[in-house]
C-alpha cells in the first residue's frame, strides 16, 4: 500500500478493502462507523481542550497578562485540570425543573455539533461524508443546537434562563440568514454545494481572492454572523455575566455545564472550518499566478497542514473580536443582522450573480 500525507484517499480504501476481506457487508460498514465515530469523539475531545487553553493565552495577551502559567509547561494541563474537576462534580438535581428536558437539551447541543463536523474535508480524501449538499446540510444541523439552548432555558424553570434561551433563539435564528445568504454567495461562484468539489474549485486561486469584493464583503459577513450565531463575545447577550448570571446554562454543574461549554468551542471550530474551506481554499495551498518555484514550495506542505493553519487564523479572528469589543445591547445586535447586515447581503448576491454571468471572476 502507497500511503501518501497528501491524499488519504488510498488510505481510506486499503481500511475498506481489509475489512471487507475479513468480514460480511454489515460488519465492515459497521466497524468503518465505529472507527469514524471514535476518531471525531478524539478530535473533538483534543481540539476543545485546546481552543479553551489557546482563549486563555489569546485572552492574557489582548489584557497584558500571562494566562494559565502553573500546570504543566506554560499552563498547558490547566484545561486537563479543569476537565478532571467538571468531570467530579456533583450534578445538582434541581427542583421543579422538567428532569427529562433538562437532562436531555446538553446532548442535543453536542450531537448537533458532532453531526456538522462530519460534513468538513480536514484534507484530500479525509472526511467522513461527502454530500453534494455539504453546505445545506452543515446549515441544517447546525441550526439544530438552538433547540438545546431553549430547551435549557425553559426546562430550568428559571427566570435568567429563560431569557437567555430566548435571546439566544433570537440571535441565532436572525443571523442564520446572514451565514447562509454568505455561503450562498460563494456557491453562486463555485457552482457546487459540495465541500470538495469546493475545494478542488480553489486549485488555482482562494474564493476570496477569486471572487473579487463580493466574495471579500461574505467572508466578512460571515465571520459577524458565525460569530453571533456562535453566542460568542461581543454577542455574548444569551450569557450576559453581568445581566442572566450564566444565561441558559445558570442551573447547569458538572459534566452538564461542561457540554455546552465545549459545545460553545467546537461550534466555533466549525464555523471557522466553513470558513476556511469555502473561502480560504481548505486544505488547498496557496498559490500565486506565474510564480512557479513557490508554487512548488507550497505543495510540498501536507494539506491537513494548511487546514488547520486556516481554521486556526479564522479562530483567533473571532478570539480578537471578542476580547477587543464591549458587549452589544440586544436590540442593536438584532438591528445590525436587520438593518445592515441582511440588506447588504442581498445586493452582495446579486452582485456576485452578475460577475459569475458575466464571466468576471478570475
Amino acid at each position: 500500500m502507497n500511503f501518501s500525507i497528501y491524499d488519504f484517499t488510498s488510505f481510506n480504501q486499503w481500511i475498506d478493502r481489509f475489512l471487507r476481506e475479513n468480514l460480511n457487508s454489515f460488519w465492515a460498514i459497521a466497524v468503518e462507523m465505529v472507527i469514524i465515530g471514535l476518531a471525531i469523539l478524539l478530535f473533538y475531545a483534543l481540539v476543545g481542550l485546546f481552543l479553551v487553553y489557546a482563549e486563555r493565552k489569546v485572552c492574557a495577551f489582548m489584557q497584558n497578562r500571562v494566562g494559565p502559567n502553573r500546570v504543566g509547561p506554560y499552563g498547558f494541563f490547566q484545561t486537563i485540570a479543569d476537565f478532571i474537576k467538571l468531570m467530579l462534580k456533583e450534578l445538582i438535581t434541581i427542583k421543579n425543573a422538567d428532569q427529562f428536558l433538562f437532562n436531555l437539551a446538553p446532548f442535543i447541543v453536542i450531537i448537533a455539533s458532532f453531526m456538522a463536523i462530519a460534513a468538513i474535508p480536514f484534507a484530500k480524501g479525509l472526511h467522513a461524508i461527502d454530500f453534494d449538499i455539504g453546505v445545506l446540510y452543515v446549515i441544517a444541523v447546525s441550526s439544530l443546537g438552538v433547540v438545546g439552548i431553549l430547551l435549557a432555558g425553559w426546562s430550568s424553570n428559571n427566570k435568567y434562563s429563560l431569557i437567555g434561551a430566548m435571546r439566544s433563539g433570537a440571535q441565532i435564528v436572525s443571523y442564520e440568514l446572514s451565514v447562509g445568504l454568505s455561503l450562498l454567495t460563494i456557491i453562486i461562484l463555485a457552482g457546487t454545494m459540495q465541500f470538495s468539489a469546493i475545494v478542488e474549485g480553489q486549485a488555482n486561486g482562494w474564493f476570496i481572492f477569486k471572487g473579487h469584493i463580493p466574495a471579500f464583503i461574505a467572508f466578512v459577513i460571515f465571520l459577524i454572523s458565525s460569530t453571533a450565531e456562535t453566542n460568542r463575545g461581543p454577542f455574548d447577550l444569551a450569557e450576559a455575566e453581568s445581566e442572566l448570571t450564566a444565561g441558559f446554562h445558570t442551573e447547569y454543574s458538572g459534566i452538564k455545564f461542561a457540554f455546552f461549554f465545549l459545545a460553545e468551542y467546537m461550534n466555533m471550530f466549525i464555523v471557522a472550518s466553513i470558513a476556511a474551506t469555502v473561502f480560504l481554499g481548505g486544505w488547498m495551498p496557496f498559490h500565486v499566478g506565474g510564480w512557479a518555484g513557490f508554487n512548488h514550495i507550497m505543495d510540498f506542505i501536507p494539506p491537513f497542514i494548511w487546514y488547520i493553519g486556516k481554521t486556526f487564523f479564522v479562530i483567533w479572528i473571532m478570539m480578537w473580536f471578542k476580547w477587543t469589543f464591549p458587549r452589544l445591547r440586544i436590540d442593536q445586535l438584532l438591528t445590525l443582522e436587520w438593518k445592515y447586515l441582511l440588506p447588504i447581503n442581498l445586493v452582495n448576491i446579486l452582485i456576485m450573480a452578475f460577475i459569475v454571468l458575466m464571466g468576471w471572476h478570475f
